[in-house]
């Protein structure tokens, strides 16, 4: 296995720097370059990483260029994931998208199109998806344990973005929201845009692909904001109801506190249920056999710990990326949440084809 040169593009999403640092510490990649039009977001992520200066880019074609590199890692705005799709997919470069995948079925479409013709790999990355309870979540549902789901429950979020750094590093003073992109609803902001694909994403991966027959969305966007700060997805289903909500001001941040309601998911199966929340270190279960809730430790996943792991391999292997983080299960929760977001703005339920 080669040594893969990656470079990090943007930093409006704070978690540019989780994702570089995890390169850095793997023996499979080398970090060779960051972009950002500005200096002022890039020179304090790259100061705390040890990230040498001369590095740092504010032309990115200049930086792909001296680079060359085989992975880029984006965390521009949502809105703009489309176009640096594009732009590196047309130097064979493959691509790491920071979550949502996109603002609209329709540019999501048109990357996965992009990447196809260029033969590049896309991926999406959905922290959560790494969580080892929801991939323990996923292991007991293929194994059976719970017969087939008929109900998939999730809540998530946190106190909101502007309230934390890269690492998870707390913000004492907070910016306006009204001048960060995070509260633009041009840019893709909003707690349903950021929270929501996570949810459906998963939850979709969690029932094999099925998809609902009809969405119904209500948010509340806050008096002097453009987006919301909560909302609320009922799915139907041919075998009923499931529930997805999405929340900036959480009481407390879930990787601190885990806040009530917990964020994470509740699967209902024929036979059984599972309750997986986020960095917890066990599921519980509740089966036919053993209808008493049982705690049950999280699997061992090996050497797949992370995105970076799975993308080395998938690469060297010529493989396809499968999963929620590939095109398949991301452009289906893209569905998803465009369904949800037409409903909360038309007040009314949504017919998925």
């Amino acid at each position: 296995m080669t040594v893969k040169k990656v470079v990090g593009i943007c930093f409006d999403q704070m978690h540019i720097g989780d994702l570089l640092e995890i390169a850095q510490k793997s023996k499979d990649y080398q970090v060779v370059g960051v972009y950002d039009p500005t200096n002022e977001r890039m020179i304090p992520v790259c100061d705390d990483l040890e990230i040498p200066h001369k590095l740092m880019y504010t032309d990115w074609q200049q930086m792909l260029e001296e680079t060359q590199p085989d992975l880029g890692i984006v965390c521009s705005v949502t809105d703009d994931h489309t176009l640096w799709t594009q732009r590196l997919a047309e130097r064979g470069i493959h691509i790491l998208l920071e979550k949502p995948f996109s603002t609209s079925t329709a540019d999501a479409e048109e990357a996965i199109r992009v990447a196809n013709q260029h033969k590049v790999h896309l991926c999406v990355n959905w922290p959560l998806a790494w969580y080892d309870t929801h991939r323990t979540t996923k292991a007991m549902i293929d194994a059976g344990e719970i017969g087939e789901v008929t109900e998939v429950h999730y809540y998530d979020g946190n106190r909101g973005p502007l309230y934390h750094l890269h690492g998870k590093k707390e913000v004492t003073e907070t910016p306006d929201p009204n001048e960060t992109w995070w509260y633009s609803k041009a840019a893709g902001g909003g707690s349903l845009l950021d929270y929501l694909g996570y949810g459906v994403t998963i939850g979709t991966w969690f029932r094999d692909g099925e998809m609902p027959e009809e969405v119904t969305a209500v948010s509340h966007i806050p008096a002097g904001y453009e987006v919301d700060e909560q909302s609320i997805v009922i799915a139907r289903y041919p075998a009923g109801l499931s529930s997805f909500q999405t929340r900036w001001g959480t009481f407390t941040d879930p990787w601190v506190t885990q806040p009530q309601p917990f964020c994470g998911f509740v699967v209902v199966g024929t036979q059984g249920t599972i309750m997986s929340r986020d960095y917890a270190t066990h599921v519980q279960v509740q089966t036919s056999a053993h209808p008493e809730v049982r705690e049950l430790a999280v699997h061992d996943f090996g050497e797949q710990r992370d995105i970076f792991e799975y993308l080395n391999r998938v690469i060297d292997d010529g493989g396809k990326v499968e999963g929620p983080c590939g095109a398949h299960y991301s452009l289906l929760g893209q569905k998803f949440v465009d369904a949800a977001k037409q409903s909360a703005e038309t007040r009314q339920p949504v017919r998925l084809k």
